[in-house]
């Protein structure tokens, strides 16, 4: 049986893979275990993007953690770092997000943080899928015991004031920024941040309507953001996901700004500051080999790779009492500020390193040459993932493709833990060559799945 937790949460089709009877399992599992150490009436927090299953999501999530004896927090429409810091501030045993943060608009999801804003171990996943599982085993409140709903209305400038105080001292006076909240939480929280941090701002992406989230948008699709820069000339732009977890940029001249160059921006200014401890910083196994070039051999630092997902990014910064991690994908980790990547802070301090430099975003971004990449994607329901991984032939397959690079690229296949898909990666200098490599390992994959 396919595990429930995902590398971020419960994730799948809402109404069909993501049911409110599953919704409502889950509160209780979480309610039960995220408090059995406590000897008070549990309260959790519930916030979510601007999905149109959300509501419904919401309300069986509610129902599955009143139904146990907690009570439950609504905060409405927030990005997932809010629901990270919040559960701090407020002083609450877990925060729970409803989104499918880059995912279209039919997928949503179930992320848990506990009460000090981290994302649960899979030790503590699995003890809730437990319960989801076997029913019979959760103890239901009545009378008195039942939980009850209160709204919390002042969640988002809660939320806006403490970024701001993490980038207090800030001046984006003279900048002109294009910001792309892809019709998600960011359209609740960005203009408000970002109108006082003294930027000629251009908002986009903030008209959500429960259907256009991530559609044509935000940091999965650049495009628009990067049209919009250069026509307006603008000095850069930065897009954000469903739920505001991710930040990617384009400069002046429209050309992509990935999380691995948002990363060794950061992670420079942060040594010229004496704020990165071991001169290191933490990124995960799909970073771009020029990216590790320029990090290591052009600003000596050093560099702690980790399994694909935030959260072991994460897990590896508090270990090693790093400061900076993340993905390519856009997820950065500023650990003396958030739990959890937060792409608002994170445009934030770029666009402040941007004013301070007094120069153009191309400068700053253009500082190493990625190597060619290509990803392809297969699509793989559960059991299709599963066979894939137990299959020798096919691993074999792939350790031949690496080796037939000779050392001038690498190949990586993995199974995705937020969508439905296996994909390849295979990366190097000769184009002509990765292309035709990942295509004979896609279609290996195909025939034996």
């Amino acid at each position: 049986m396919a595990r429930l937790f995902g590398t971020d949460g419960v994730r799948g089709v809402a109404g069909e893979d993501l049911t409110t009877g599953m919704a409502m399992l889950i509160g209780r599992g979480a309610a039960i275990v995220l408090t059995r150490q406590t000897k008070r009436r549990p309260r959790i927090l519930i916030g979510k993007d601007t999905r149109i299953s959300g509501d419904m999501l919401e309300a069986a999530l509610t129902a599955g953690l009143c139904s146990v004896g907690a009570d439950v927090e609504l905060l409405g429409v927030v990005p997932t770092p809010a629901v990270a810091y919040l559960v701090r501030k407020y002083k609450a045993d877990a925060g729970i997000v409803i989104s499918a943060s880059h995912n279209p608009m039919e997928f949503n999801g179930i992320k848990i943080f506990n009460g000090d804003g981290y994302k649960l171990p899979d030790a503590v996943e699995d003890e809730i899928e437990h319960l989801v599982r076997n029913k019979a085993e959760v103890p239901l409140a009545t009378g008195a015991e039942v939980g009850r709903v209160l709204h919390r209305d002042k969640a988002v400038e809660d939320y806006v004031d403490y970024l701001a105080d993490c980038l207090a001292g800030t001046d984006l006076s003279g900048l002109k920024v294009a910001l792309d909240c892809a019709n998600g939480a960011s359209a609740k929280t960005a203009p408000l941040l970002f109108g006082r941090l003294g930027a000629q701002c251009h908002f986009i992406g903030t008209e959500p309507d429960g259907t256009n989230i991530n559609k044509d948008c935000g940091s999965t699709h650049l495009e628009r953001l990067a049209e919009y820069v250069v026509k307006n000339k603008l000095d850069c732009g930065m897009a954000f996901d469903g739920d505001a977890d991710r930040c990617l940029g384009v400069d002046e001249q429209g050309r992509e700004i990935d999380g691995d160059k948002i990363i060794a921006i950061l992670a420079k200014h942060l040594k010229a500051q004496d704020k990165l401890p071991a001169d290191t910083a933490v990124v995960t196994v799909m970073s771009n080999l020029g990216f590790m070039e320029y990090m290591k051999k052009q600003l000596g630092l050093s560099i702690a790779t980790t399994a694909v997902g935030d959260r072991y990014v994460l897990e590896e910064m508090r270990a090693k009492g790093y400061a900076i991690g993340g993905e390519q994908s856009g997820h950065v980790i500023l650990l003396e500020h958030s739990t959890t990547g937060d792409g608002e802070l994170t445009a934030g301090y770029l666009l402040s390193i941007l004013a301070k430099s007094g120069g153009k975003m191309s400068d700053l971004s253009g500082v190493y040459e990625k190597f060619p990449q290509v990803i392809l994607n297969i699509a793989a329901n559960p059991a299709q993932k599963a066979k894939y991984k137990e299959d020798e032939y096919i691993a074999g397959f792939v350790e031949s493709e690496q080796q037939s690079l000779m050392g001038a690229g690498r190949v990586l296949v993995r199974v995705s833990g937020t969508e439905p898909k296996i994909r390849v990666m295979v990366e190097g200098r000769d184009m002509e060559a990765i292309t035709a490599a990942a295509g004979r390992i896609a279609d290996m994959i195909k025939e034996r799945i």
